[in-house]
């Protein structure tokens, strides 16, 4: 796919990056992974497909699964990605105050470990969080040396200083504590920051619907969402759409410095507020992005690959 592009990527600006994904939760995952797949600087180890809860689908990481052979097929790039499955549901912990973790062990969560631990001195691979932390949680559980040669960029949790009730969180606020208390590098992008990638069903239609089959399944997927939500008065609104999880792929092409400050990683309650823990360290938080940046970066690299 890079042989599109008049430009080139040193080597040594490259970054090895996993996304995690609940690809069939809502519209915005599938593009998300397309932007990650055409950006020369990604070299891409691997897409996870993961569970988003269970209210709305029972096995939702399998229709994580099936949506994701969808993308991958679409994007003629179903024989170029490794693709494999993570976690089911939410991690669980044994009762009481100080009961353990118990990790998931499959072949998402091992893809996490194996490229950790190939990173060479210096190296770091980049895990693209768009659901819950899961996968995440059980790797660092099962092979906790890894700490240090991963960062996190997750798209979850309330807004600070208070948080609140938020949907990646809900799906695993054990998971996301436990990695909240490790010592991985994270970068959170809370609910504010990661909703302003804001597009109008109009400029969809222009800009992406006649990018081949890749580009229309994306339109005809979001109208189908749409109409799937069409009882809720408030959301989706009427005619926009937030591409909330293409922030992760704007920071990792950019880590827009300034745009973010760095806070002590809180407990989060299960009402999903913050709590001071005095002994976690500091992470960074997103409070602003650059979402035009992002979404015509994307739209861009539609249109060279696809249209």
């Amino acid at each position: 796919m890079n042989d599109k592009y008049l430009f080139s990527i040193p080597e040594c600006k490259k970054i090895k990056v996993i996304i995690d994904s609940d690809v069939r939760n809502e519209s915005d995952d599938q593009f998300a992974i397309m932007h990650a797949l055409m950006t020369p600087k990604f070299n891409i180890r691997g897409i996870i497909a993961t569970h988003f809860g269970h209210d709305r689908i029972k096995n939702s990481m399998e229709a994580s699964w099936e949506e994701l052979q969808k993308v991958l097929k679409y994007s003629g790039l179903e024989n170029e990605v490794k693709a494999v499955k993570g976690s089911e549901s939410w991690i669980k912990k044994e009762p009481g105050f100080f009961g353990k973790y118990t990790p998931y062990d499959n072949d998402g969560v091992r893809l996490i470990i194996k490229e950790a631990k190939a990173c060479n001195d210096g190296e770091k691979l980049y895990v693209g969080v768009l659901g819950p932390m899961t996968n995440v949680a059980s790797a660092l559980l099962l092979e906790p040396s890894i700490e240090s040669k991963m960062i996190v960029v997750w798209n979850g949790g309330g807004t600070y200083p208070n948080g609140g009730p938020e949907f990646n969180l809900v799906n695993d606020i054990g998971a996301a504590n436990y990695v909240l208390g490790s010592n991985v590098e994270i970068w959170q992008i809370p609910t504010k920051v990661y909703a302003m990638p804001r597009v109008g069903l109009a400029e969809m239609q222009y800009k992406i619907s006649n990018c081949g089959e890749i580009g229309k399944y994306l339109f005809n997927q979001t109208l189908e969402f749409f109409e799937l939500m069409k009882e809720y008065k408030d959301w989706p609104r009427a005619e926009s759409l937030d591409i909330c999880d293409l922030t992760i792929i704007g920071l990792l092409m950019e880590e827009h410095k300034y745009c973010y400050k760095f806070i002590q990683a809180p407990y989060i309650s299960d009402d999903m507020y913050y709590h001071i823990n005095t002994d976690n360290r500091p992470i960074r938080v997103y409070e602003d992005i650059d979402s035009r940046y992002i979404l015509e970066d994307f739209f861009c690299k539609l249109a060279i690959n696809y249209r």
